[in-house]
């Protein structure tokens, strides 16, 4: 069923009321052409900047959202300052019809301010919106969130879940990566992010080649495309994706679930410790518990503990809900001591 498209793989025609296992579990970027054309949200915004703000209002709920605003000077680039202490931008609480508003009144401008709300929930937000613009998620219980903004640049960074994204308004230009090219993204600081998620340090417009040697090497690997209103692309766990907002005016709705059961933590939890307790020994004892770490974890199938009493496998054998509690609760005790 899956064509490829160049280096990306691109579908048209698919079903956007029962959308297929084979997309939803794609381990690689997909293209979904024209799946939400028939979204009256999709079908304003293709008739006017202003009907397409419009048609957003009708659904407002009076809420406040969080926005990014930067100076015109960043080019959209939301970032960090100059020695990493900090952002080239600062937060905002407005209610969203003021968002609205102060975006549409930049619509003409030649270097308006950054402008971004990012990851808000549509059932909050927009009450109503998802009862004629949504998708057939297969079971799924997914989060969906609103993005809207003014042509802005997000560096590359990964997410956990799989992340379904749809292209309401404007244009919008996806870079991926996939996970291994993690070492030649340059990755930024885990613990303070713009957003949330580490992000690549590279300015992908203008690449520092220098500086950043081995993004040429990622280069080689990424793929890209670009999206119009209606269109879709399906993102993969853990890919890295550099978004470009390409209008004055742009709006994107995303769907994140996760295929892992819901009591299993985030696996950047096991990072962070990992960072505490693993990194700094010394080579010899680091060795000896990557060696662990592959038998248990990366390398662990139904021979691991063959050679235990299933009863007495405790944490060996299959994990569920109640012994990931169990788990978890031993584990802070240790932490908190």
């Amino acid at each position: 069923m899956l064509q490829t498209a160049d280096r990306v793989c691109e579908l048209t025609g698919v079903d956007a009321d029962a959308l297929p296992d084979e997309v939803l579990t794609s381990t690689r970027p997909v293209v979904l052409r024209g799946l939400a054309a028939g979204w009256p949200a999709v079908q304003a915004s293709r008739a006017s900047r202003g009907a397409g703000i419009d048609y957003l209002r009708r659904f407002d709920a009076g809420s406040t959202v969080a926005a990014m605003v930067g100076a015109p000077e960043i080019g959209g680039r939301f970032f960090y300052n100059e020695d990493l202490s900090g952002f080239n931008f600062h937060m905002e609480r407005p209610a969203l019809l003021a968002m609205l508003d102060t975006l549409a009144s930049h619509l003409d401008d030649d270097a308006p301010p950054a402008l971004y709300v990012g990851s808000t929930t549509v059932d909050a937000c927009l009450p109503g919106f998802r009862a004629a613009n949504d998708f057939g998620m297969g079971g799924r219980n997914p989060l969906v969130s609103i993005w809207l903004g003014n042509r802005t640049r997000i560096a590359a960074h990964h997410d956990l879940p799989d992340n379904l994204a749809c292209v309401v308004a404007g244009r919008r230009r996806f870079t991926l990566f996939p996970p291994e090219q993690v070492a030649n993204l340059y990755i930024g600081p885990l613990d303070l992010t713009p957003a949330g998620q580490a992000i690549s340090l590279v300015d992908f417009a203008q690449p520092d080649l220098q500086r950043f040697p081995r993004f040429a090497q990622a280069a080689e690997h990424a793929q890209v495309a670009e999206l119009g209103p209606g269109d879709a692309i399906f993102i993969p766990s853990m890919w890295w994706h550099h978004v470009e907002a390409l209008d004055a005016f742009n709006v994107l709705v995303n769907y994140w679930w996760r295929q892992s059961p819901a009591y299993m933590d985030t696996p950047m939890n096991a990072l962070m410790l990992a960072l505490m307790t693993v990194r700094d020994l010394p080579p010899a004892q680091r060795s000896a518990w990557q060696a662990l770490f592959q038998h248990y974890v990366f390398e662990a199938d139904e021979n691991t503990a063959a050679h235990i009493p299933e009863p007495a496998r405790r944490v060996l054998g299959p994990m569920d809900e109640t012994r990931a509690r169990e788990l978890r609760a031993r584990l802070l005790k240790r932490i908190n001591r």
